[in-house]
């Protein structure tokens, strides 16, 4: 084909008034017997400019499931909040609109206000062969033990070295510090359980690593005393406010002493060392004021009779005496000394070592193998007694040896 007249590639188009509207692309020169022709441009595929939609957002779209079927969901939140713990949390994956009901922030404000929190007994204990650590919590009114998700520390430990305490009425319980096994170097790390999340998380470290210390909760702050440091027993005391999630130093003790037992007892921490062999040397004791910030030394009736590991029932502050068959010993204040109870001995199939805490009128020995021993106190013209039962522990609980105890209401 021949094209006659001037070069295409010359012409030129002027337009007297410049066009709002959007123009045609320009035409694209190809070959044809030799000679140039004009030619449209190819047309390049449409793309679309809607992006594909997001999972959440087509979750979001779809009609929400009922949360359970044939009841209006103010109704089925109802059943839910009523669930004990830890079944609350368990149920999450029974459907995603169960989990996201259970996870949602106005779950937990409900709960909080309408579903009253039940105490239950959680114990951290290892398994003897391997230093494993092992978390369980125990319902006392069921007699069930369920497993706890594991603390996130990665450190080889010495399990007794650490430091537990609590906020019962939280639901938080916090372990403090250590020591290394591989090093055998004090530790400055905590670790907090929540029990409305089930779950751990590290917060700010203590401001002196520490091992076999003494630790309690007072109005709601955290103090940690004494224990042992990088060098030496360390007289050095630190408080720890959850609400700000920081440290600060208090009154140093007197002395530098490791933890034989401690207690919180009257808004005070009461600390001894214990009696060591040979026995020729009182022990020493001392006890902390966090109103004046002060520390005093423990009243001598108190210190030379705390001979085991203690427990507060009901405001009485208890001893399970590491003599005499384990038989239980009550706290006078008023003539500072320490009288027996009756009603018997810790049972004999409870052995040692174990550890001990109380919920209402009763005190739970948790002993080697997780043996629960439940003591009922009561007090009638003859003085203090103790009533003891035993709950047995699963037989896969032999290995394991307990290492703390502390109620949480969950």
């Amino acid at each position: 084909m021949m094209f006659f007249g001037p070069d295409p590639a010359s012409l030129q188009l002027h337009h007297p008034f410049p066009s709002s509207e959007p123009q045609d692309p320009p035409l694209m020169p190809i070959q044809s017997s030799g000679k140039e022709i004009l030619s449209d441009p190819p047309l390049k595929p449409l793309q679309s400019s809607i992006k594909p939609k997001s999972k959440q957002v087509r979750e979001a779209e779809q009609e929400p499931e009922p949360l359970i079927p044939g009841l209006p969901d103010d109704i089925a939140v109802s059943c839910l909040l009523r669930l004990p713990f830890p079944h609350q949390l368990n149920v999450r994956s029974v459907s995603s609109s169960w989990n996201r009901s259970i996870s949602s922030p106005s779950f937990l404000k409900l709960k909080k206000k309408q579903s009253p929190a039940s105490p239950y007994l959680f114990v951290f204990a290892f398994q003897i062969s391997t230093a494993k650590l092992h978390w369980q919590a125990f319902d006392p009114r069921s007699r069930l033990w369920f497993l706890l998700p594991p603390m996130p520390c990665t450190k080889p430990v010495c399990p007794p070295g650490f430091a537990c305490t609590s906020i019962p009425q939280q639901g938080t319980f916090f372990v403090c510090g250590g020591l290394r096994s591989d090093t055998e170097s004090p530790m400055d790390s905590i670790f907090v359980y929540r029990a409305s999340t089930n779950s751990w998380s590290e917060t700010t470290p203590m401001l002196t690593p520490r091992s076999f210390f003494a630790a309690g909760e007072i109005e709601g702050k955290i103090y940690v005393s004494g224990g042992t440091g990088a060098n030496d027993a360390l007289a050095s005391v630190e408080s720890y406010d959850p609400v700000t999630g920081q440290w600060a130093r208090v009154a140093d003790m007197r002395v530098g002493m490791t933890r034989y037992d401690a207690a919180v007892f009257a808004r005070r921490m009461y600390i001894t060392e214990g009696w060591e062999w040979p026995f020729d040397v009182p022990p020493r004791g001392a006890v902390y004021n966090p109103e004046s910030d002060s520390w005093e030394e423990m009243r001598r009736g108190m210190r030379e009779g705390w001979t085991g590991l203690s427990v507060v029932v009901e405001g009485n502050l208890f001893v399970i005496s590491e003599h005499k068959n384990s038989r239980v010993k009550v706290y006078v204040p008023e003539r500072d000394v320490w009288e027996y109870a009756g009603g018997g001995c810790v049972p004999g199939e409870v052995r040692r070592p174990f550890t001990v805490s109380a919920i209402g009128d009763r005190m739970y020995v948790v002993s080697s193998g997780l043996h629960v021993a439940v003591g009922t106190v009561a007090r009638g013209p003859g003085g203090v007694s103790v009533e003891w039962e035993v709950v047995a522990a699963p037989p896969g609980f032999a290995e394991l040896i307990p290492s703390c105890s502390q109620v949480l209401y969950a």
